[in-house]
């Protein structure tokens, strides 16, 4: 219906109602005007006297998409999958499983789970609430429910894409139908999800037409237009050894500007840093294959050298099973054959050496095509932010550990702390992007106190945090524990803490160097030492945050915390343990672990 046409009174309407529909459209957008057009075309096609809603109606195209995320790939893919939905005239509700109440299953019609698996096949923070209640007895039958997930994870983990795998399995036991079989993921996991999300779109548009409804919810968007497919070119300004000369560790300082990029981020956030791998490696390793660098191959589309290919589009400093496998078949090797099929001993393997060492230890023969096939492609890596911009304005500052390793006489380091450490210069180029995390946030109350756990580098968000509460005058008391090996070599950012403790923002630090006494010390062991207090804060209403290695570091601190509890709480382990998991449900405890 044409705008005239409307306002000569077409479609029965008086004059009063054509008003008061003016009135009212005047003051909306274009996205509010799409929804309550969508709005009312359902409302009409429900409306006629003494039809019953349900008879002779096409299946509903609303659709709610979940998604469950520890670094926030799943979180980026689903609001990309939601907007695409958007633009095929589908409401669609995007939710994090962290928001999401469970009993809600039941309504639902059409559900897309989007969910990554963190560590050894556990579910990531956000949804560790939704996947146990899913597998509680209290979880609904669900014969209403069309749904299909996208799994995330990594095969150099046993359980690859377990969490994934079972949500899906749950919900096909709890009579949930598939749109489409379960895809998953590997860490280049662009190319599988693209696949999934068009043809999870496609069986939608079979099974449910679109109403020409528009947005139920937004997604989530970066103002700026850069993300992880299209980062920003940003200025290295700083990279500063802040370990001593006889720490065992170099840890740098590393500062970036964001100046014209319109870039913005929250305490808690991590940036994603793409870096190309480093050219004497990629010569190295031509070298040690006989292979011709100028040789032309296809990579998406383009061809490429093949030096340009290793250099700037594939893996080279992370090893995966299944590139070790391959490489155990073009060497021929019963030694790493051996290796392979020992799955404790492939695991170790594949943290202590790099591409190079494979080609370097068991020599093979192998073409161009062969070797770009058995690659992953380069990811980013993300870091834990810290700074706030409330402090550093166009600025992003990170706490980068260098990777750095001696092997058959030659150094091997990681991809990025290798750049930062020694090949970039300062005002190069590195490409960046804001990666969200809102599941490692402030509390929105000033007052509320904190306790950050944060040994080695898993200080950097804390510094973050203290930026931001003492640029907001923030009165809530902070307690920040920190362990490294040595006080004269390690106590990173010594000076910020000292003038945070002097100016009163810092209520207490609680320091273990462990190598500083005969009998090491570490965080944990500070915690249970001073479990009271720690516990009456917790009782006050204080926040809890962890962040560091998920390895050993986060288990041996969670059990230091399950012990507090018990003993300065009069509890049993089990309802310990369930006291640290109603602080996790209502975002009182939260971690970034990696």
């Amino acid at each position: 219906m044409q705008l005239q046409q409307l306002q000569q009174g077409a479609g029965g309407l008086s004059q009063e109602q054509l008003t008061q529909l003016q009135q009212l459209a005047s003051g909306l957008s274009p996205v509010q005007l799409a929804w309550v057009s969508g709005y009312l075309a359902a409302f009409a096609n429900q409306g006629a006297a003494g039809q019953s809603p349900a008879e002779d109606q096409p299946p509903s195209s609303s659709l709610t998409i979940l998604y469950g995320s520890q670094t926030g790939n799943s979180r980026s893919l689903a609001s990309a999958l939601a907007q695409q939905a958007q633009s095929q005239g589908r409401v669609v509700k995007l939710v994090s499983m962290a928001d999401y109440k469970p009993r809600q299953l039941k309504e639902e019609q059409q559900l897309l789970v989007l969910v990554s698996t963190h560590g050894e096949g556990d579910p990531p923070d956000d949804a560790m609430a939704l996947h146990k209640f899913l597998h509680s007895a209290r979880a609904p039958k669900l014969p209403q429910l069309s749904y299909s997930v996208l799994a995330l994870g990594d095969s150099s983990y046993d359980n690859f894409c377990q969490t994934g795998l079972e949500f899906d399995q749950r919900l096909h036991q709890l009579g949930a139908r598939r749109l489409l079989e379960r895809a998953d993921c590997d860490v280049d996991f662009e190319d599988t999800a693209a696949q999934w999300q068009a043809q999870v779109l496609e069986r939608l548009a079979t099974v449910s037409p679109a109403t020409g409804a528009a947005v139920a919810s937004a997604p989530p968007a970066q103002a700026s237009g850069y993300s992880r497919s299209t980062p920003f070119e940003s200025s290295l300004l700083l990279s500063q050894k802040i370990t001593g000369r006889g720490s065992v560790k170099d840890t740098r300082h590393v500062e970036l500007s964001l100046e014209g990029s319109g870039l913005s981020y929250q305490p808690g956030d991590a940036l994603g840093v793409w870096m190309s791998n480093d050219p004497e490696l990629v010569e190295a390793l031509l070298r040690l294959l006989a292979l011709e660098g100028e040789q032309q191959v296809e990579v998406k589309d383009q061809t490429l050298s093949l030096r340009q290919a290793l250099t700037d589009h594939y893996e080279l400093t992370l090893l995966h099973p299944a590139l070790v496998g391959a490489w155990a078949e073009f060497s021929g090797s019963e030694a790493l054959a051996a290796i392979v099929a020992d799955r404790d001993q492939l695991k170790t393997f594949i943290g202590q050496h790099q591409l190079i060492d494979l080609a370097q230890r068991y020599p093979a023969s192998v073409d161009a095509e062969a070797l770009l096939a058995t690659l992953r492609k380069l990811t980013p890596r993300l870091y834990s932010i810290a700074s706030s911009q409330a402090e550093v304005d166009e600025e992003v500052h990170l706490t980068v550990a260098l990777v750095e390793e001696e092997r058959d006489g030659h150094v091997r380091q990681g991809t990025v702390s290798g750049a930062f450490a020694h090949r970039l210069q300062e005002g190069d180029g590195v490409r960046v992007y804001v990666e969200a995390n809102d599941n490692f946030r402030l509390p929105s109350d000033d007052t509320t106190p904190v306790i950050m756990i944060g040994p080695g580098t898993g200080v950097a968000p804390f510094r973050a945090f203290l930026q931001e509460r003492d640029a907001r005058g923030a009165q809530g008391q902070n307690w920040l524990f920190f362990g490294n090996p040595t006080f004269t070599e390690d106590f990173l950012y010594q000076l910020e803490w000292q003038g945070y403790v002097k100016s009163g923002l810092l209520t207490h630090i609680s320091l273990a160097f462990s190598r500083d006494q005969q009998q090491k010390i570490y965080v944990q062991d500070r915690i249970r030492e001073q479990g009271a207090e720690l516990y009456q804060w917790l009782q006050r209403g204080a926040h809890l945050y962890l962040c560091g290695d998920a390895n050993r570091m986060a288990a041996d601190v969670e059990q230091a915390l399950i012990d507090v509890v018990a003993q300065h709480g009069g509890l049993s382990v089990e309802a310990a343990q369930d006291y640290l998991s109603e602080l996790r449900s209502s975002k009182r405890y939260q971690k970034d672990v990696y």
